[in-house]
């Protein structure tokens, strides 16, 4: 195992959208984002979830405060840099959600994680996302010209029409969009063994992308439990359904908490 322990509670890179982080929390929650999004959507779950665990949302380059930093295209790469900087935050218990493009996210940073030997999640969360093993049948759109893209991002319900139709707005983020689109689009799996940790599957019932199949697929991705949970909602219902989302979560959280006061829970310790 390579981790180790931070010397204070204080956060000093980047990729934590946090300044400081609850030296009373017993488990961390990192958050991965969905294309084009950013830490901040993951701020209201502070006050959400249950005391002992302490929400880390991750904050990748081309966005919010990290705007002005060239975004990555390539999932590999992402996640290798994602591991070089929370490594040292992966001292205590934790636990990985990711929706969308965050849940590829989570996955190959957790087989990363594997590979070199480091502390694992106890517990994977994924939203909005097919299982990465499932061929995404859907055309390449990274690259179109920017009129089609724009269409394709409206299809897709998760830019607000006020901000579509603001062209100096749009400039300034269509690259992040257009690298993160190329992410997605581009991620090639590789077989490797499952996970061993448990992972809870969630998707939208009105997701036309996303269908309930394509979430089963996680099944094969671990030897542990999986569970998938429909939710009323496109693909970006873990914001319009997150009340009923984060009380799974919770409840979920509040199972594993209780184990790992038991000691009972592998990693715990």
């Amino acid at each position: 195992m390579t981790t180790s322990s931070i010397n204070d509670f204080t956060v000093t890179t980047p990729w934590l959208a946090r300044q400081r982080l609850n030296p009373e929390a017993s488990l961390r929650l990192f958050c991965f984002p969905y294309a084009g999004g950013g830490a901040s959507i993951f701020y209201t779950w502070l006050s959400t979830l249950p005391p002992g665990v302490d929400v880390c949302p991750v904050q990748i380059p081309g966005r919010e405060h990290r705007l002005r930093e060239v975004p990555f295209t390539r999932l590999s790469e992402l996640v290798r840099a994602i591991r070089q900087a929370l490594v040292p935050y992966l001292d205590r218990p934790f636990v990985f959600y990711g929706h969308s493009m965050g849940g590829l996210l989570g996955f190959e940073l957790t087989r990363l994680l594997r590979q070199q030997g480091d502390r694992l999640p106890l517990h994977f969360f994924v939203s909005g996302c097919r299982g990465p093993q499932v061929i995404d049948q859907e055309k390449i759109t990274y690259n179109l010209p920017e009129a089609e893209f724009l269409e394709e991002l409206r299809t897709l319900n998760g830019t607000p029409e006020d901000v579509l139709k603001n062209p100096e707005l749009m400039q300034v983020l269509l690259p992040t969009l257009r690298a993160d689109f190329e992410i997605v689009e581009t991620y090639e799996y590789s077989p490797e063994l499952p996970l061993d940790c448990p992972i809870s599957v969630f998707g939208g019932l009105q997701d036309e992308k996303i269908e309930r199949h394509h979430l089963e697929a996680w099944r094969e991705q671990t030897t542990g439990p999986c569970s998938v949970s429909m939710l009323p909602g496109g693909h970006f219902f873990m914001r319009t359904a997150q009340a009923d989302m984060l009380r799974i979560i919770a409840q979920r959280l509040q199972t594993i908490l209780h184990a790992m006061a038991r000691e009972q829970w592998p990693g715990s310790r």
